[in-house]
């Protein structure tokens, strides 16, 4: 629909000039002689039912002497029209008098729409001017209009067709109707680079936000065309090649077309890379009387020989000007500065020191959380109203809003203070869904089937805590979790973390019995670099053993463990109680472990643990790493009171780094011991490994195993392990990058050993504990539970293998087949392994 101003009438010159009573279409005015000049009290109105005489009388303003000059009435109807009330304004005169008359604009009844599926009803209402009970006004109907199309293209529709329709009621009253023809999603069929050498288009696709549309496209909106998502990949792309040495880079342009025939955006990013620079000195320079700059020498990140790194120089300035501050140079400015030899591709890296203007913070104004409490925003800033102006720590602060993942947009601007050395900090937010429900399902060949149903929220009740439940109901695996975290603990930073949980783990191919664990584990998380965190925590849990009867049912000498002395004597022939495996008797349905029996005989068994962690991250993206190293150290000390006690010690690291055509090389290092303090180890507190360690083998198949040839032959876990992996990740370049399938190939190597666990244990016959034997006929005299034979041997466990790697929508999915090249006697193969899940 077509909107226009209508002007009705047309005015002659010479009528005006001869003064002869006319109308005067919109935007003319009658221009009395000075003979005949009138005052605002002599204006008429005719025609408003709404707005009042008085009030429209007011836009007409007299001059000098309260006479309505020519000027003055030309102002006045200007001004009438512009308040978008009337749709029509004319101005006479009659009988020495100036009538002004006027067609009032409708009052909008309702405002539908008609036909939106995609976008609902409620934020629709919201982007729309014309409102119900407002004024009615084509222009801004066909403002309207225009926005509907734009929200519908920023959803990636492209087609649509908004229509508006305008029904007439009584009483000068419409009803504003859009009828919305949607269309089609329009995707990204293309994105290409021009002028990339250094990194693959398929690298380069890995850093963007913007995807080509794929057949499982509908299960995001990242193929979504949008024209603000593809400016950003244009810093994203700069600020890649930045990382990585190439100080010249420039994203020239991000050009997009759009194809009629592939109905479809084609995007192509122009890129100028420039050479790569290393670094060749690292200089610190100060101009303020008295400060050390060397002093901050410790707080930079730049190395000389390493790649020249924009991200690494600017976390240094942050990191020297943060210092500076704490050690009384509140105002103090970290510059950097670089000069390149073009020749030996190299930059001299110089951090200037230097005295900053002297600002203090007036007020911080924060705008849009209108869920998320104030104070949950301002605790993440080092600074307060009142203190100097820092913008390394304005910067971080706006760093920890983002991180936070509270909201949609996070902006900290800064506006003029009420002096000259005052500024006002404004943080504009937008608020997300913070909540989130799921029900996921996965399959391993470890835990079977597996569906977990969840619910969490991120920001509970506008305060910034964190709270999930959830509940797993698997094949082998079932239970159920609660968490509770305070980010910030009595104000400080220091989150408290609560957890209580239930897992029972039941008897599969893998292990004979089966556990259940129940645990309440309070701890505390301390941030004390952005890339180094440490954690302490306390765990109590109560652990029981579960078996089959038919696994305890047996003597060691084979026959049923209720058989009685005077029993044994009254058969033909009388069994010999003393002697051993005289038959296979109940032998041949299996019998458990020595060890497991005695976890069994024990019930339950209490353990309480203090504990910490330390975990170093420098990862370039945690979901999907290709540079970096993540370390983790552990160490648990259980004796605290309960029924166990030892100290466990693991240690985790893996290093990523790209090396060429997109090729990603990871080494895998772990270790980890068990040493006993006190009390005789568990079982239950042995290391099991499989193929965690190495893959080809099956869980808990390798290291010490039971030899009993009539029992189950149980895992009996170890007390030290260590293991290493080498690894190459590969992409497929004959398919789209938003498939996410990679390949890898593998070699891994490791051991297992040193099991210290029971091997006998005394009891009396009275206990009538399956699987031992009195050493008299007099079943109240003292026996021995004994017999357990094992293998330890410290044979070095390897293999190779390829693996798949899919990064689907339905969640990380990982294929692996590996051939073990050396093992154990008596290890366990499984040379096929897959594990993934999902939430739908």
């Amino acid at each position: 629909m077509k909107f226009g101003m209508r002007v009705r009438g047309g005015l002659l010159a010479t009528l005006i000039l001869f003064g002869v009573p006319v109308l005067a279409p919109v935007g003319a005015v009658f221009v009395p002689s000075s003979a005949s000049a009138q005052t605002v009290q002599s204006i008429v109105v005719e025609g408003n039912r709404r707005v009042e005489v008085e009030t429209i009388r007011s836009y007409f303003k007299p001059g000098p002497g309260g006479h309505l000059d020519q000027a003055a009435i030309d102002d006045g109807l200007k001004a009438l029209i512009e308040t978008g009330l009337f749709q029509d304004v004319r101005i006479n005169r009659s009988g020495g008098r100036i009538v002004v008359s006027v067609v009032e604009n409708a009052v909008i009844g309702r405002v539908a729409f008609e036909g939106n599926k995609k976008i609902k009803d409620e934020q629709l209402s919201a982007e729309v001017q014309s409102k119900p009970r407002g004024t009615f006004s084509r222009a801004m109907v066909q403002s309207d209009t225009l926005r509907i199309a734009e929200i519908y293209r920023r959803s990636g529709r492209y087609d649509v067709h908004v229509t508006p329709e305008i029904i007439e009621q009584p009483n000068n009253r419409v009803d504003l109707v859009f009828t919305i023809n949607e269309g089609a999603k329009t995707g990204v069929k293309s994105i290409e680079f021009i002028g990339n050498n250094a990194y693959s288009s398929y690298r380069l696709r890995d850093v963007i936000k913007t995807h080509e549309s794929n057949l499982l496209s509908f299960l995001g909106n990242n193929d979504i065309y949008d024209p603000d998502r593809v400016e950003a990949d244009r810093d994203l792309i700069r600020r890649f090649y930045l990382k990585h040495g190439f100080a010249d880079v420039q994203v020239v342009a991000a050009l997009t077309e759009y194809d009629p025939e592939r109905k479809g955006f084609l995007v192509t990013f122009k890129i100028e890379e420039g050479q790569q620079y290393r670094v060749a000195s690292v200089d610190f320079r100060s101009s303020i009387p008295n400060f050390d700059a060397n002093a901050l020498r410790g707080y930079s990140r730049v190395s000389v020989g390493s790649l020249y790194n924009v991200e690494a120089v600017e976390k240094s300035v942050e990191e020297m000007q943060i210092e500076a501050s704490r050690r009384g140079r509140a105002f103090a400015v970290v510059r950097p500065g670089g000069d390149r030899n073009f020749e030996a591709h190299t930059v001299s890296v110089v951090f200037n020191i230097d005295e900053g203007p002297r600002t203090y913070i007036e007020r911080i104004n924060i705008r849009g959380n209108t869920r998320t409490r104030d104070y949950v925003i301002r605790r993440e800033f080092d600074i307060s109203e009142g203190d100097a102006y820092n913008r390394a720590l304005v910067d971080r602060a706006e760093r920890r809003l983002k991180n936070l993942d509270f909201f949609k947009s996070v902006k900290i601007t800064t506006e003029p203070g009420s002096s000259s050395d005052r500024v006002i900090l404004v943080v504009d937010l937008e608020e997300k869904s913070t909540g989130d429900f799921s029900v996921s399902g996965g399959y391993s060949t470890t835990d079977g089937a597996l569906a977990e149903v969840s619910i969490s929220e991120r920001n509970l009740l506008g305060r910034g805590l964190f709270a999930k439940a959830a509940f797993t109901y698997g094949q082998y695996a079932r239970g159920y979790s609660l968490s509770f975290v305070e980010p910030y603990l009595l104000d400080y930073r220091v989150a408290l973390g609560l957890d209580l949980y239930q897992r029972t783990q039941l008897s599969n191919s893998y292990i004979s019995y089966g556990t259940k664990t129940l645990g309440f584990s309070p701890r505390l998380g301390f941030s004390l670099r952005e890339d180094l965190a440490l954690q302490l925590r306390y765990s109590i849990y109560r652990q029981e053993i579960t078996l089959p009867s038919y696994l305890t049912d047996c003597l060691n000498n084979g026959v049923p463990a209720n058989t009685s002395p005077a029993f044994a004597a009254a058969q033909v022939p009388p069994i010999d109680l003393s002697s051993t495996f005289n038959s296979l008797g109940c032998y041949a349905n299996g019998e458990a472990s020595l060890p497991v029996r005695k976890e069994l005989a024990s019930g339950r068994t209490l353990t309480s643990a203090l504990g910490y962690s330390l975990n170093y991250n420098t990862l370039d993206n945690n979901k999907n790493p290709t540079d970096g190293l993540l370390i983790d150290f552990r160490q648990d000390f259980a004796g605290v009171g309960g029924d166990v006690s030892y100290v466990k010690t693991a240690f985790d690291a893996k290093y990523y780094q790209s090396l060429v055509s997109d090729l990603v090389g990871v080494v895998h290092l772990q270790g980890g011991m068990l040493n006993k303090i006190g009390k005789d180890l568990r079982m239950l507190d042995h290391f099991q490994m499989g193929p965690n360690l190495v893959r080809g083998f099956a869980p808990n198949g390798i290291g010490p195993r039971d030899l009993n040839p009539y029992g189950t032959q149980d895992a009996l876990g170890g007390t030290k392990y260590w293991g290493a992996s080498l690894e190459l990740q590969m992409p497929f370049w004959f398919l789209p990058k938003e498939v996410g399938l990679k390949g890898a190939v593998y070699a891994d190597a490791g051991g297992l050993y040193d099991y210290r666990g029971p091997t006998s244990w005394t009891v009396t016959n009275e206990v009538n504990v399956a699987g031992c034997t009195p050493s008299t006929v007099n079943p109240n005299t003292p026996g021995t539970c004994t017999g357990l034979v094992y293998d330890d041997s410290r044979v070095v466990r390897s293999s190779v293998g390829v693996g798949l790697i899919w990064a689907s929508p339905f969640g990380p999915l990982r294929f692996d087949y590996a051939v073990p090249l050396t093992k154990g006697k008596y290890d366990r193969v499984q040379q096929f392994r897959f594990g993934g899940g999902t939430t739908f």
